[in-house]
């Protein structure tokens, strides 16, 4: 593929993807300003209510990574049959995760909330009623999201996009109706706000189901589950060490949770300020990561490992580009944005410097992203990232955290700070991987193509 061609695919897959994660996370941005003028109370509440949310929208992303892996090689090879059998395994093991997250959720609602937190009476109450709502929404996210995969590596990238935009507007709308009681609804609150969340979800997964039924056409199958002997052990071999490594990652964020729920108050609001904002930066160039896996994984499927190579450091550094201007963005613009808040002026100034913070180190996680999410995943060599995370995440940031918090008692921001330079341990093992080449692997022959690189 020449340079222009390949831009051009890399552009295909990225805009859209990019695009429908900044709008997801702008409205949940809108979502949270709103929930912000009921004080810091009611965002805090919603913060830690959602963290169950993030561990399963966490194992949903890494099933959605396999399906990717496997659908973008089985098409590489031009094996459409097992393209589909692999979208129906992916589906399969995210509905019946999602029934168990929810099944728990409702069983233990007050005692996952209290978890995170102090004792504070307010904030259980209010999370308590967030959580029973929102884990409606699981089953419908995770189908959507597993969906959407086959969807994009056939080469339809705008529509999940088009059914994004459309879920997006009626969180939106429902949020201001529900939240603050307009058109004639009781101002519901948090609750409110779940709600909305809830119907938003359900018309994303109508539209994306109409989408799939569109893109499937003539060539639809009956749903199959059976990969055979070797696809069943590769598929094993992917999916459990990305599972560990997503579910693992996701406890210790929920521990840096922990840390900040447990520091002045106020900081936990200020922390749950900074998370729109995250999730639109790492949205905007989430679609790099997401052409790195369908178009290097192609690559593979056909056995053209060189130029899947050359092409991966291509797209690192196109991620790094756009970072780093993204970052200037935001140092310019955080003052103006944590004004929006109807909270304390010391939340307001602590979030302020959390978002300095982020920026600097955004350009780090970016290659972490495109480079470990991406590239050394389209392999489906997922033993690699599992091994990197549980270092970076377990041997680095968690113990940093604990240390900064509860022994040096420091500030929110440096303690955020310090604890996130396990992303710099991690962007180093990750290169030191990559260059090595082990993660090349084609799932026809099941070999890896060694040798260095660089």
């Amino acid at each position: 593929m020449k340079e222009k061609g390949f831009l051009s695919a890399v552009i295909g897959i990225a805009v859209p993807v990019g695009l429908q994660s900044m709008l997801q996370s702008s409205f949940a941005m809108v979502d949270q300003l709103m929930v912000g003028q009921l004080g810091s109370t009611a965002v805090s509440a919603v913060e830690v209510a959602g963290r169950p949310a993030f561990i399963y929208s966490v194992a949903v992303g890494a099933m959605a990574a396999i399906a990717g892996i496997m659908i973008s090689q089985y098409l590489g090879m031009k094996d459409r049959e097992m393209a589909d059998r692999s979208l129906w395994v992916n589906l399969g093991a995210v509905l019946a995760l999602g029934g168990l997250f929810t099944a728990v959720c409702l069983a233990l609602p007050g005692q996952i909330v209290g978890l995170y937190i102090k004792d504070d009476p307010a904030i259980l109450g209010a999370g308590r009623d967030y959580l029973t709502r929102i884990v409606w929404t699981y089953l419908p996210m995770g189908a959507s999201s597993v969906l959407a995969v086959m969807i994009r590596c056939m080469d339809r990238a705008a529509w999940p996009l088009a059914a994004g935009i459309a879920s997006a507007a009626v969180n939106t709308g429902l949020n201001y109706v529900l939240i603050f009681g307009r058109l004639g609804f009781p101002a519901l609150g948090v609750s409110g706000a779940a709600i909305a969340s809830v119907v938003s979800q359900l018309v994303n997964l109508l539209l994306i189901l109409l989408m799939f039924r569109r893109v499937q056409g003539k060539a639809a199958r009956r749903p199959s589950l059976s990969l055979g002997a070797e696809g069943r052990r590769q598929y094993l071999a992917m999916l459990l060490p990305l599972l560990a490594t997503e579910l693992l990652w996701s406890l210790g964020q929920n521990v840096n949770t922990f840390i900040y729920g447990h520091l002045e108050q106020g900081d936990l609001a200020a922390m749950s300020m900074t998370g729109p904002i995250q999730g639109l930066f790492i949205g905007a160039l989430s679609g790099v990561s997401q052409a790195a896996g369908i178009l290097i994984g192609k690559r593979l499927g056909a056995g053209e490992y060189d130029q899947a190579y050359r092409e991966a450091k291509k797209l690192v550094w196109y991620g790094l580009a756009g970072s780093l201007g993204l970052s200037a963005l935001l140092l310019a613009l955080r003052g103006p944005y944590v004004q929006l808040y109807r909270v304390e002026p010391g939340v307001r100034e602590a979030a302020a410097g959390l978002l300095a913070a982020f920026a600097v180190l955004a350009p780090v996680k970016v290659a972490n992203m495109i480079l470990g999410g991406g590239v050394v995943r389209s392999g489906g060599k997922t033993a690699y990232i599992m091994v990197i995370d549980i270092v970076g995440t377990w041997l680095v940031g968690v113990p940093l955290g604990l240390i900064t918090a509860f022994v040096f008692r420091l500030p929110v921001v440096w303690v955020y700070f310090i604890l996130s330079q396990e992303e710099l341990v991690r962007l180093l093992m990750t290169v030191a991987v990559f260059r090595r080449r082990g993660w090349m692997n084609s799932l026809k022959t099941g070999r890896a193509q060694g040798g260095a690189g660089s």
